[in-house]
């Protein structure tokens, strides 16, 4: 019996915390979904059977992790201790928020607890993680990679459903911290990339991750009452640069194998794709629309590309092992 559960156990070891970037993904492909349901004046249900299928991708995903801190708990620690792997813990909580945010507005009343507990969640992971970074260890730029900015990513999230459910003060909080420190966090990153040794092979799809504090910054920035004014537009046009730069790296991104942070590309093109259409809808702009609508279907068929792979690499034994 030991010989047959020994490798179920051994893979419970290595379940990556990094498997909750996969909710964020889908997460995004609900809300994109609904975005363009909305621009085109349809209602199709394809925003419902994702975030359907995004619940339980997240019920799985939150099983095992919590079979994992309970069995393993020295690798969950190992995990938390280690500098690549930390920021991925605030994506367990922006989980939360995106599921509650894509619920909504079919379900308010069951979306308002789930999103509270999310930006508690959001708030308290945040203030632990930037806690770490600053605490007794030495970092060293090698460490420091755009994974860095997902606390951020998550702090400017809470808006985008927050002020709807009626905090508006909490929203301008949470919008605050993650602004600052995206700021201050992409003057690290471009240092490290410029000027000090290249991004290894499996991060390399994370640079995609530059793309999205600026295009949920522009929706949650239009929530929390914003006009289309000077301020917003930088944001939004920032997203747009961001993704310029990342198409540059297109050729680089064709020679790694996959891995797990191949969904670091699905959130930001998502995020972006949903600030596109809403910039459509405020202005009438045709252009902004057809943006908007063709990242939707590179979204659609980059998140199918990406949970085929991923099935592929879990029956392969590709992942969940020791790095």
């Amino acid at each position: 019996m030991s010989e047959i559960t020994a490798p179920t156990e051994s893979r419970l070891a290595h379940f990556p915390v990094a498997f909750f970037a996969i909710v964020m993904g889908l997460s995004g492909v609900t809300l994109a979904y609904r975005a363009s349901e909305h621009a085109l004046g349809v209602d199709n249900g394809a925003s419902q059977v994702v975030l359907i299928v995004t619940i339980c991708v997240f019920l799985v995903i939150s099983a095992f992790y919590a079979a994992k801190a309970f069995t393993w708990t020295e690798r969950v620690r190992s995990e938390w201790d280690n500098p690549l792997q930390i920021a991925f813990f605030p994506a367990i909580s922006i989980s939360v928020l995106l599921i509650a945010t894509a619920m909504a507005p079919i379900w308010p009343e069951t979306a308002r607890p789930i999103w509270f507990v999310g930006m508690l969640a959001q708030g308290l992971l945040s203030l632990v993680v930037i806690a770490n970074w600053i605490g007794h260890r030495t970092f060293q730029q090698m460490h420091l990679t755009p994974a860095w900015f997902i606390p951020a990513v998550g702090n400017i999230i809470v808006p985008v459903a927050g002020v709807g459910f009626g905090y508006p003060d909490i929203s301008w909080l949470f919008f605050s911290a993650g602004l600052m420190f995206w700021i201050v966090l992409l003057t690290l990153v471009f240092n490290r990339l410029v000027f000090h040794d290249p991004l290894p092979g499996r991060l390399v799809p994370t640079l995609v991750i530059l793309v999205a504090p600026p295009a949920v910054g522009f929706v949650s920035y239009l929530q929390l009452g914003g006009d289309l004014d000077p301020f917003a537009l930088i944001l939004l046009n920032v997203g747009y640069v961001f993704a310029g730069i990342v198409i540059t790296q297109i050729p680089k991104f064709l020679t790694l194998s996959f891995a797990l942070s191949w969904w670091a590309l699905s959130f930001p093109i998502a995020a972006l794709s949903i600030a596109s259409l809403v910039y459509a809808e405020r202005t009438g702009s045709q252009a902004h629309q057809t943006i908007g609508l063709v990242l939707v279907g590179i979204l659609t068929v980059l998140v199918a590309g990406l949970a085929v792979r991923t099935i592929k690499a879990i029956g392969g034994n590709e992942i969940c092992k020791p790095e």
